[in-house]
């Protein structure tokens, strides 16, 4: 029996950006204040990303506030290269190694904007 309202029938399942922020999966970067000053929109990475900021952490001379900066400033600088579409590819260094990330704008669990920060090979 098909769905009226959904084409392709009920949801199976989903996993609600909140739940996978509460489980680890997703870091919320909004209240680095580096990060969340930079962008309008809430913006996370995914657990694989905070991996690299933590191990960075542990190198002297690196803060939170700094990598924030650093990720908010070479993730705009690609916004501003970008003519439209949803997903943009960008450099930073992170404790001097250089990492290519990709971010992704989209909905939400609800249909506010928000973005995610993630490595090349997530979705």
């Amino acid at each position: 029996m098909s769905d009226s309202k959904n084409p392709f029938g009920p949801v199976i399942f989903s996993y609600p950006r909140a739940q996978a922020i509460e489980d680890g999966v997703l870091v919320d970067l909004s209240q680095i204040e580096t990060i969340g000053k930079a962008f309008k929109f809430p913006v996370a990475c995914t657990d694989t990303v905070w991996a690299i900021i933590e191990n960075a952490l542990n190198d002297e001379g690196q803060d939170i506030l700094g990598i924030g900066h650093d990720l908010a400033t070479m993730a705009i600088q690609a916004i501003r290269k970008v003519h439209g579409g949803d997903r943009l590819s960008f450099k930073v260094i992170i404790a001097g190694k250089p990492h290519t990330l990709k971010m992704i704008i989209g909905p939400g669990d609800t249909p506010e904007p928000v973005m995610t920060i993630m490595l090349p090979n997530e979705d």
